[in-house]
């Protein structure tokens, strides 16, 4: 009897971040707001010390939903609450947000140049997930950005042990659920509870009612866009959907159209690199 040969686990990073979701101003151009982020804006917050990462997640102006229907799960994302941007923001220690007090504040001072709505999501420790899924050589040329509601009375905790412990094991291939095998980047983030005080900038708005609470993400990279177009319409998207429709309410996948990196290996770049 033949016996299949035992798989590697993945190797996985558990860093500290964070993910501030932006709304750019609609009373000048949207690239305006755009381009003021990618450039003068980044070079405030990538000079923000103890930082480990600081990249940038640009969404496509017209979004959807890239998730297909899923009876009883809102995927389709609404256009008044429809994200532009999100700034991920990863941390070398615990104690390094307490290093960028000086940027923070000409941060908060800035905002109002870009930005109306500005939501900060914060994970505990160790709750955030790297995985290394590309193989040698191989590049991402297309991303999606996915949001998770969690359902009415489905616990915190048991939430985050989903997203942990079955949801991203699947979609890395390293457990017993449905491994997709098209993916080059997997990066998953579970959300502590979210707090106003934590981001309460000045002059940008923070509303944020209840029932449009995120409490996970997923960044998921693909090859090229007709890898990432395959993965929705595939097979692999329904089992996906079946694990995802008991636990959350909603699954916003947001085209993402440039991840740009600022800040890598606790290095300020001297040019973003894409």
């Amino acid at each position: 009897m033949s016996t299949s040969p035992a798989v590697a686990p993945l190797d996985v990073k558990k860093p500290l971040a964070s993910s501030i979701l932006l709304w750019v101003r609609t009373d000048q151009p949207r690239q305006t707001g755009m381009d003021h982020w990618k450039g003068p804006h980044s070079g405030i917050i990538s000079a923000t010390p103890g930082l480990e990462e600081y990249r940038q997640i640009h969404l496509a102006e017209h979004n959807t939903g890239l998730w297909p229907a899923t009876d009883g799960v809102q995927t389709a994302i609404p256009a008044d609450r429809k994200v532009d941007g999100v700034a991920e923001v990863t941390f070398q220690s615990a104690l390094a947000p307490l290093k960028g007090r000086k940027q923070t504040k000409l941060a908060y001072a800035d905002e109002i140049n870009v930005f109306r709505r500005t939501l900060l999501y914060a994970g505990p420790p160790n709750s955030s997930r790297w995985y290394d899924v590309a193989g040698p050589g191989e590049t991402v040329g297309a991303r999606a950005l996915i949001y998770l509601r969690r359902r009415e009375g489905v616990g915190a905790g048991a939430f985050r042990k989903f997203v942990n412990e079955q949801l991203a094991p699947a979609l890395a291939g390293t457990g017993t659920g449905t491994g997709t095998g098209v993916l080059k980047e997997l990066r998953t983030q579970t959300f502590l509870p979210w707090l106003e005080k934590l981001w309460d900038t000045p002059d940008v708005a923070h509303d944020n009612p209840h029932d449009q609470h995120f409490h996970a993400s997923l960044s998921l990279g693909f090859t090229d866009t007709a890898a990432r177009d395959a993965f929705f319409t595939g097979n692999v998207i329904e089992d996906l959907s079946n694990r995802l429709a008991p636990q959350v309410s909603a699954i916003h996948a947001y085209d993402v159209t440039a991840a740009l990196t600022y800040v890598k290996n606790g290095e300020i770049l001297p040019r973003y690199e894409e």
